[in-house]
């Protein structure tokens, strides 16, 4: 069916994987820092925060890769002879690319922790404190597991969209299963077999992601009961 060509795209799912998970572990930190930035009291750094998830969430995936990956090395290419480095300099396409997604998502994932932290009260934190636990304590024993709980839908879309946009790491020359698909759709001349293949493997990919998330947000619900109206 694949005319030969399987075992070579396969190979290219690892990959894929590895840029999505490398990415959102990078995101999820660069979330929590962002949030951390952004309901701080300190108002310049909550402007930086603010700067950053906007500026990364305004401009396309696509135009951020194009810029990081090719203007970057154009810049390091350029100044690294002021610091004696006279070799020319190459960016890795995989290191880029987590790189790249996990600033964007970072960004999203500021904004889905921010939201989430908002929405538990504030009287449960300081009944953490009168009960004489320390602020380390009711953080991570009251307000971050509501946290997870209230932040995995949102959670979940991010991860979705990150996900289907590894693909556009294969335009920076990323042999991902996408950039193999081209390549047999190339030699082949037929292009729908070959990224019909790749589509269902991003669906295999991300409904396997959401029953995992689900659950996980099953898990994380329990006790909780629901206001009925």
């Amino acid at each position: 069916m694949l005319k030969g060509y399987g075992s070579t795209i396969f190979d290219g799912i690892w990959l894929t994987l590895q840029l999505a998970l490398s990415s959102i572990t990078l995101a999820v930190v660069l979330g929590l820092i962002g949030v951390a930035l952004r309901l701080s009291p300190v108002r310049w750094l909550a402007w930086i925060s603010d700067l950053y998830s906007t500026i990364l969430r305004g401009i396309p995936d696509l135009v951020l890769i194009l810029l990081i990956f090719y203007g970057g090395q154009n810049l390091l290419n350029k100044f690294s002879p002021f610091f004696g480095y006279d070799e020319y300099i190459d960016l890795n396409p995989l290191y880029t690319g987590i790189g790249t997604l996990g600033v964007i998502f970072g960004a999203y994932l500021s904004e889905t922790f921010r939201g989430a932290f908002m929405a538990i009260p504030k009287g449960q934190n300081e009944a953490g404190v009168s009960y004489g636990m320390s602020n380390f304590k009711v953080f991570f024993r009251i307000l971050l597991p509501q946290m997870i709980r209230l932040a995995i839908p949102g959670f979940t879309n991010n991860w979705l969209v990150l996900v289907k946009a590894t693909a556009l790491i294969s335009v920076v020359g990323l042999q991902d299963m996408m950039f193999k698909a081209k390549q047999a759709a190339d030699a082949t001349r037929e292009p729908f077999t070959f990224f019909l293949a790749v589509a269902a493997m991003y669906l295999i990919i991300t409904s396997i992601s959401l029953l995992v998330l689900r659950r996980l947000e099953t898990r994380y619900s329990m006790g909780v009961r629901t206001a009925e109206l």
